[in-house]
């Protein structure tokens, strides 16, 4: 199974648009995990709003998921970076 990294860039002046659509962010996402797509996401804790997330599929399911989520249909997002990441040892199934 394929195992994409996930950056995102979040526009400067998006703070409060992601404030207000936080909890349906995060309920799409929530979503995700409950059906296996998402493996992990969560936030960095230096403040700079970035986080950390691993999706389990194709790149192209991967975009697909990614367009729908609240923070990109608002323009919150300004740049999304995907790659593809091989677990060497972890949870995630055999190396």
């Amino acid at each position: 199974m394929p195992v994409f990294h996930v950056d995102y860039t979040y526009d400067p002046d998006s703070a409060s648009v992601r404030d207000e659509h936080r909890p349906a962010h995060r309920a799409y996402f929530r979503t995700l995990f409950d059906d296996g797509r998402l493996l992990f996401i969560g936030p960095f804790v230096d403040g700079s709003g970035a986080a950390l997330m691993l999706v389990a599929a194709d790149e192209e399911a991967v975009r697909e998921l990614l367009a729908n989520d609240p923070f990109v249909e608002r323009d919150a997002v300004s740049a999304i970076r995907v790659t593809e990441w091989r677990q060497v040892l972890g949870p995630f199934g055999d190396t």
